[in-house]
């Protein structure tokens, strides 16, 4: 069994702003900043004890090491930022493994609706409410957009479906 709709509601309303800042941060600047991990670390080091029963609340602070170990490996062979494995790492604990499979469609499906939005926005009229965005000028892609999109819409679906 996945995550419960009763725990995804717990974590929604830290996740929300958390995730806003994130992407928007990693729009304008191409850093997720440590604040925003650090945030959601603490969300589920503190919501987590209300939201799921205390062995499974334990069972996933392993989900943050795994996360983080295969992150770091990711970010030393240059495949992925920093800041983004923070933010996966962090995000891991709010996540059920037995939903891998919808998490990974969810992430898919985020990361190309943001690959195409924010290339569409680049290419347009819309880019001057931003003109000083680095990601703009970056030919990569700040994942950031998708990563946080993705934790939103997990959660969400958790909390309606379920």
């Amino acid at each position: 069994m996945g995550l419960t709709a009763y725990a995804a509601l717990w974590f929604l309303p830290a996740v929300i702003p958390i995730a806003i800042f994130v992407a928007w941060n990693d729009m304008r600047s191409m850093k997720i900043p440590n604040i925003a991990s650090g945030a959601l670390l603490l969300s589920y080091a503190i919501l987590g004890i209300f939201a799921l029963p205390f062995d499974l609340y334990l069972w996933h602070w392993t989900h943050f090491i795994v996360v983080l170990a295969v992150g770091i490996l990711f970010w030393m062979s240059g495949v992925i930022g920093g800041g983004d494995v923070k933010f996966m790492a962090a995000a891991s604990p709010m996540l059920s493994v037995a939903d891998l499979r919808d998490i990974m469609l969810i992430y898919a499906s985020c990361l190309i609706a943001a690959l195409i939005t924010h290339r569409a926005v680049k290419h347009s009229p819309l880019r001057s409410f931003a003109p000083d965005w680095i990601s703009w000028e970056k030919s990569k892609f700040p994942k950031g957009l998708a990563l946080s999109g993705t934790l939103l819409c997990y959660l969400l679906v958790v909390a309606i479906f379920r």
